[in-house]
């Protein structure tokens, strides 16, 4: 009969849950597919990539840009709670120079979930023989952590739910 009610301690354990959507259209699988091992072996953190099928990436979730790479291919956005998210486009991309990347965001700027905050050219990533798989990884300055459960297989941005996030 209780047991939808959750204990004052149970509720401090767990905090809330923050869903995040896929920032980026393509197939999410795990980090260790990342041809970079601090993102395969989750030195920057807890998360997914995805395999872009195009090259738009969206505000996952309401925020603010806490920080934009001077180079354009990755920001950091913070959710309302606190958290932060790092959205790095492509592996060893900060070596074009911000060329094949247009952001249309600047650090400090809120955005809304679905707002589209940088453009970029995976035929030129590609071609430039980089990978273009894309790390979504969840931040924490936290001496514990928060709990990630990451969803793989084909996503769309926007609508498809890639992350939840236990917050203390």
């Amino acid at each position: 009969m209780f047991s939808k009610w959750r204990s004052k301690k149970e509720e401090q354990r767990t905090g809330h849950i923050i869903e995040i959507a896929a920032p980026i259209s393509g197939q999410a699988v795990p980090l260790n597919e990342v041809p970079d091992e601090t993102f395969a072996g989750g030195h920057m953190g807890k998360g997914l990539a995805i395999e872009p099928a195009e090259g738009k990436l969206l505000a996952p979730f309401d925020g603010k840009v806490a920080h934009i790479v001077k180079s354009g291919h990755a920001l950091i956005l913070e959710h309302a709670s606190g958290l932060q998210l790092l959205l790095h486009i492509g592996i060893d991309t900060v070596s074009l120079k911000g060329s094949g990347f247009q952001s249309h965001v600047a650090t400090g700027d809120t955005v809304k979930a679905g707002q589209i905050l940088i453009e970029f050219d995976l035929e030129a990533i590609r071609s430039a023989g980089l990978s273009a798989i894309s790390p979504v990884i969840v931040t924490s300055m936290e001496e514990t952590p928060p709990e990630v459960e990451c969803l793989y297989g084909q996503v769309t941005a926007g609508s498809d739910l890639v992350l939840k996030v236990a917050t203390q």
